[in-house]
């Protein structure tokens, strides 16, 4: 059981008038601390030792003698040995203290369980507890479900490796670090067997994931992560905004297909199989004959995640798509927090945002306008969970 949103909302009456915004030291962390220090919010970094160098010393804010950043983002860094500490009980007695709003991304539901994360991590988020399940693809209810309740398309899911009659994408955790993928793809049972005995033997993927693996259809065509906002605080009409689209960097993958085809085939073992591992994202934009479809995806998500999982998506989100030769959008995956991509939104923001509010609109700025508006407006309550 979710932890009651009514006793998330009860620790906001001892939080100050003014909160920090904090976010774990990874994934889209400065583009958070980045938005809330262009807000006016002062922040915090939750890093594991050997990984807080980059937000204590490289980007630590400083601040002149009204208090207004000169340089930098990042206030305070807490470092723990492990990423899990920071939601330690001790550790958030002490986020409660210093009134500590957390923005969730990926790094947060995968390094802290997500058993604490619902029932017993008593710190106050701007978004979706509740939905951050939805992106494990082992659950029954994952995004997959929520998808095909909103009528919004999705790649074919194949049943079993032996029904494999095309080219398919095959998805599962990488084996030691499970942030990333073990993705690969494979066209017939026997390459599927192939390909898989040597993952396992290079150590890529285990037997226990790749027998839970989901098995779809590759969709031939480029990815576009469309990175949306939905606000609870405007009329409904109002509600969804399109902030920005990215593309994955992903090793080995885009190091294979940049080498001339006879070198490709000289590769051998498992070195010939790509992996998907994303090590940065770049900013794309969209033909405008294809945002009606892609806004009306948004919308269909925003409804059925209100509908499953009351209040809904709070905050921002992404919808991973490919998109076909016919220009039929496809979605393969759904975050329910902020996405991986949208530090490329820092300072610059992104074409779509940026006309939408008439100003440099990144997805962390755009959260800690909300908080902005919530504290102005005393609606605090309605954009956390």
């Amino acid at each position: 059981m979710v932890l009651p949103r009514a006793e998330v909302q009860e620790i906001l009456t001892g939080y100050p008038r003014q909160p920090i915004i904090g976010a774990i030291g990874s994934h889209s962390a400065l583009d958070i601390a980045d938005g809330a220090v262009e807000e006016g919010f002062h922040t915090l970094v939750l890093a594991q030792k050997g990984r807080d160098q980059t937000y204590r010393r490289y980007y630590r804010a400083h601040r002149d003698a009204e208090g207004r950043v000169t340089r930098g983002a990042v206030d305070e860094v807490w470092t723990f040995p492990k990423f899990a500490d920071a939601a330690a009980p001790e550790a958030q007695a002490r986020l409660r203290e210093h009134g500590v709003l957390i923005v969730p991304n990926r790094a947060l539901s995968s390094y802290v369980s997500l058993d604490l994360l619902e029932n017993s991590f008593r710190v106050p988020m701007v978004g979706s507890r509740n939905l951050l399940r939805i992106e494990e693809r082992t659950e029954r209810e994952n995004y997959y479900a929520l998808l095909a309740q909103a009528g919004i398309p999705a790649p074919t899911r194949i049943p079993t490796p032996q029904e494999i009659e095309g080219l398919v994408m095959v998805k599962l955790p990488h084996a030691t670090r499970r942030l990333e993928r073990g993705f690969f793809t494979a066209a017939s049972f026997e390459e599927f067997q192939r390909k898989s005995e040597t993952l396992i033997t290079a150590g890529t993927i285990t037997p226990d994931d790749l027998s839970g693996a989901r098995i779809e259809q590759y969709v031939l065509g480029p990815v576009f992560n469309f990175n949306f906002f939905f606000s609870p605080l405007v009329p409904r009409e109002d509600g969804l905004e399109l902030l920005g689209v990215d593309e994955r960097r992903e090793s080995s993958l885009d190091g294979l297909v940049r080498l001339p085809a006879a070198q490709q085939l000289e590769i051998r073992g498992s070195h010939a199989i790509p992996r998907y591992t994303v090590v940065g994202h770049g900013a794309l934009t969209v033909r405008e004959s294809l945002l009606e479809e892609v806004f009306d995806f948004g919308e269909r998500f925003v409804e059925v995640t209100r509908s499953r999982a009351a209040p809904g998506i709070l905050g921002p989100f992404t919808l991973q798509t490919c998109i076909d030769h016919d220009g039929k959008a496809w979605v393969f995956d759904v975050a329910a927090r902020i996405g991986g991509g949208t530090n490329i939104h820092l300072a610059l923001g992104h074409p779509y945002g940026n006309a939408l509010w008439r100003t440099p609109m990144s997805s962390g700025r755009r959260i800690a306008i909300e908080v902005r508006r919530a504290l102005a407006e005393n609606r605090l309550r309605e954009i956390i969970t």
